[in-house]
């Protein structure tokens, strides 16, 4: 079975050095080119002009992938766990890989229909997602102690739940805030008026 052939370790690995160098790589050349200011700009900012549009979109869609390979994995490695222990039921464990796949295909979403060009349909994406990614980080949160000692120490449990936790608090305000701004450009002077859509 794949979750125990040895080196599918990297997966995760390459899956988080990818995604950041996606996001480095597309803000690096955004800012270079003038097209976003170098302080805090919205990550699908760094992504609407060209070049970095394409380089944004490109690599996101390879993190998608990659997620959804990292989640599969994971998915194996607990049924394979679970055979010896039954510590959750098959279908949890089911219902969490599909809400996982679920937020790759937000990312896919938010990498190819950018920010200004079609708004509605990058902020559906988006808010899929990480919401889909908030309840994803939650239910492997409660699976890691649902299986321990014997597959988690409790250290491991409390570091997931804690980023469980801290991603719950971050989404409600990014729902709030997200809903009071209308966008259609990104570079505006104050009292400019902007077009809502």
């Amino acid at each position: 079975m794949l979750c125990c052939m040895p080196g599918v370790a990297f997966v995760p690995a390459l899956l988080v050095s990818w995604s950041s160098a996606a996001f480095i790589i597309s803000y690096a050349i955004a800012v270079l080119a003038g097209h976003v200011e170098p302080l805090v700009p919205y990550i699908s900012d760094t992504g609407t002009e060209p070049p970095e549009s394409g380089i944004f979109g490109f690599m996101i869609n390879i993190s998608a992938l990659l997620g959804v390979i990292t989640m599969y994995i994971r998915y194996l490695l607990i049924e394979k766990q679970n055979e010896s222990s039954h510590f959750v039921r098959s279908s949890c464990n089911v219902f969490s890989l599909c809400i996982g796949l679920m937020g790759c295909i937000g990312m896919g979403i938010v990498a190819t229909f950018q920010e200004l060009s079609v708004p509605s349909v990058h902020d559906i994406g988006a808010l899929v997602a990480f919401g889909s990614g908030v309840v994803y980080i939650t239910l492997q949160s409660i699976i890691s102690y649902k299986s321990c000692p014997q597959w988690n120490t409790y250290f491991v449990c409390h570091i997931r739940m804690a980023i469980s936790v801290i991603s719950c608090i971050a989404f409600v305000p990014m729902i709030v805030f997200a809903s009071q701004i209308s966008m259609t450009k990104i570079d505006w002077t104050p009292g400019e008026k902007v077009k809502s859509y």
